[in-house]
Protein backbone atom coordinates (compact mmCIF):
# COMPACT_ATOMS: atom_id res chain seq x y z
CA UNK A 1 0.00 0.00 0.00
CA UNK A 2 1.40 3.09 -0.85
CA UNK A 3 1.33 6.41 1.29
CA UNK A 4 2.37 9.92 1.47
CA UNK A 5 3.42 11.35 4.73
CA UNK A 6 3.55 15.12 5.13
CA UNK A 7 5.64 16.10 8.21
CA UNK A 8 5.55 19.52 9.29
CA UNK A 9 8.71 20.02 11.97
CA UNK A 10 7.72 21.30 15.70
CA UNK A 11 8.03 24.82 15.74
CA UNK A 12 9.62 25.33 18.99
CA UNK A 13 12.96 26.87 19.14
CA UNK A 14 16.15 24.86 18.48
CA UNK A 15 14.57 22.26 16.49
CA UNK A 16 15.82 23.03 13.47
CA UNK A 17 19.48 22.34 15.00
CA UNK A 18 17.83 19.09 16.21
CA UNK A 19 16.67 18.30 12.32
CA UNK A 20 20.37 19.04 11.15
CA UNK A 21 21.80 16.95 14.20
CA UNK A 22 19.89 14.03 12.85
CA UNK A 23 20.16 14.87 9.15
CA UNK A 24 23.04 12.17 8.44
CA UNK A 25 21.44 9.69 10.23
CA UNK A 26 18.03 10.19 8.39
CA UNK A 27 19.42 10.30 5.00
CA UNK A 28 21.20 6.80 5.34
CA UNK A 29 18.29 5.18 6.39
CA UNK A 30 16.44 6.96 3.69
CA UNK A 31 18.77 6.00 1.08
CA UNK A 32 18.42 2.31 2.20
CA UNK A 33 14.76 2.12 2.14
CA UNK A 34 15.13 3.84 -1.17
CA UNK A 35 16.41 0.95 -2.22
CA UNK A 36 14.78 -2.08 -0.90
CA UNK A 37 11.36 -0.16 -2.56
CA UNK A 38 10.28 1.37 1.00
CA UNK A 39 10.62 4.95 0.37
CA UNK A 40 9.58 5.67 -3.58
CA UNK A 41 10.63 9.62 -3.18
CA UNK A 42 10.77 12.67 -1.16
CA UNK A 43 11.72 15.66 -0.01
CA UNK A 44 11.57 18.54 2.75
CA UNK A 45 9.61 21.49 3.04
CA UNK A 46 11.04 25.06 3.02
CA UNK A 47 9.30 28.29 3.64
CA UNK A 48 9.60 31.06 1.13
CA UNK A 49 13.49 31.33 3.12
CA UNK A 50 14.67 27.99 1.95
CA UNK A 51 14.61 26.90 5.33
CA UNK A 52 13.53 23.30 6.22
CA UNK A 53 10.43 23.28 7.66
CA UNK A 54 8.90 19.77 7.10
CA UNK A 55 9.06 16.87 4.67
CA UNK A 56 7.19 14.91 2.18
CA UNK A 57 8.00 11.23 1.90
CA UNK A 58 6.13 9.02 -0.54
CA UNK A 59 6.64 5.48 0.66
CA UNK A 60 5.16 1.97 0.13
CA UNK A 61 4.51 -1.10 2.84
CA UNK A 62 2.44 -3.72 2.96
CA UNK A 63 -0.02 -2.22 5.21
CA UNK A 64 -0.27 0.71 7.41
CA UNK A 65 1.11 -1.27 10.53
CA UNK A 66 4.21 -1.16 8.88
CA UNK A 67 3.94 2.48 8.03
CA UNK A 68 3.07 2.74 11.35
CA UNK A 69 6.71 1.01 12.59
CA UNK A 70 8.42 2.78 10.10
CA UNK A 71 7.24 6.39 11.76
CA UNK A 72 7.80 5.32 14.67
CA UNK A 73 11.74 4.60 14.35
CA UNK A 74 11.97 7.51 12.15
CA UNK A 75 15.06 9.26 13.25
CA UNK A 76 12.95 13.06 12.91
CA UNK A 77 10.20 11.24 15.14
CA UNK A 78 12.45 10.32 17.60
CA UNK A 79 14.49 13.25 17.62
CA UNK A 80 11.17 15.26 17.92
CA UNK A 81 12.45 16.97 14.95
CA UNK A 82 8.48 16.18 12.97
CA UNK A 83 5.71 17.23 14.92
CA UNK A 84 2.43 17.53 13.16
CA UNK A 85 2.46 14.27 10.75
CA UNK A 86 -0.27 13.51 8.41
CA UNK A 87 -1.04 10.27 6.17
CA UNK A 88 -2.58 9.59 3.03
CA UNK A 89 -2.95 6.50 1.08
CA UNK A 90 -1.85 7.48 -2.56
CA UNK A 91 -1.98 5.30 -5.42
CA UNK A 92 1.46 6.23 -7.90
CA UNK A 93 0.97 7.01 -11.66
CA UNK A 94 1.79 3.93 -13.50
CA UNK A 95 3.89 6.36 -16.14
CA UNK A 96 4.79 4.75 -19.73
CA UNK A 97 8.19 3.87 -20.29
Amino acid sequence: MQFTIIALDDTAEGTLDRRLAAREQHMERIHAMKADGSIIDGGALIDDDGKMIGSVVLCEFPDRAGLDAYIKNETYFREGVWKDINVLPFRRVQWRQ
